[in-house]
């Protein structure tokens, strides 16, 4: 393959809990943090000649980690910028990364249809692959409510839960029309549901305990491509290629 690029497009933000820290990853292959209080960056570098799709803090260790489109992740110090680790990961590009909350554990996804598990504390090891998706999977998140399970988004236009422990899915839902980009958990009275965004110009709310979709977002105009839900106001909210932000009231939802 041959990478040439040199657009500085923003293909993911991640904000440091304690910081005043936006990190971006950019599809130069650079990534770099703002600082939102001075309004400046306050580090920037050069990560890969590929894009870079997928950067995560990993605050525990003073970590950055960046998946990219020549399917390595990489590893770096964010105080000293020195490169921990670079692992060959995958086989095509690496679409996104998740940190676990307390244990020493990142899940890669990307478009050679693998979800990968890393172990940091033992030596970096691929712990476990995840198979069944038909297609790029586009995100992973892990479910607050319980650690050791996650979901996965795919253009298979399917939603998967995954327990750590095993290769092979708990269950799988037929999301969507078209395939899906994004996916997250959003608590709402204290229940965990999935919200994910679509190719087909929807958002949906989950219930995962039922299997069910309980609320249909309908309004954007082109693909849903990000998504999440607000950490204390009962909003979701939604990104569009169609250039507009959806900001949903889920207090008038009907879940």
């Amino acid at each position: 393959k041959e990478f040439v690029q040199t657009s500085e497009r923003v293909k993911s933000v991640d904000l440091h809990p304690t910081k005043p820290w936006i990190l971006a990853a950019l599809y130069s292959g650079n990534v770099c943090i703002w600082d939102y209080q001075l309004q400046k960056i306050e580090k920037s570098f050069k990560v890969t000649e590929s894009p870079a799709r997928s950067a995560k803090f990993i605050v525990r260790e003073n970590w950055i980690v960046v998946g990219a489109d020549d399917g390595f992740i990489r590893v770096y110090n964010y105080d000293t910028m020195e490169m921990i680790k670079e692992i060959e990961a995958h086989t095509d590009f690496i679409r996104s990364l998740a940190i676990h909350p307390t244990l020493p554990f990142i899940l890669s996804s990307s478009d050679d249809k693998l979800i990968k598990l890393w172990d940091w504390e033992k030596g970096w090891i691929c712990s476990r692959i995840f198979e069944g998706h038909g297609h790029y999977v586009m995100q992973v998140a892990f479910n607050p409510k319980d650690l050791n399970t996650f979901a996965s988004a795919s253009l298979d236009c399917t939603i998967k839960i995954w327990n750590m422990d095993s290769a092979s899915p708990n269950f799988t839902l037929d999301a969507h029309a078209k395939g899906i980009n994004c996916i997250e958990f959003f608590v709402a009275a204290n229940k965990p549901y999935l919200i994910s965004g679509s190719d087909d110009y929807t958002a949906k709310v989950w219930d995962y305990e039922t299997k069910s979709c309980v609320q249909t977002l309908e309004g954007h105009t082109h693909n849903v491509t990000a998504i999440c839900g607000h950490p204390e106001l009962p909003n979701i909210i939604t990104c569009s290629e169609d250039g507009t932000v959806g900001v949903w009231d889920t207090t008038s939802c009907s879940f």
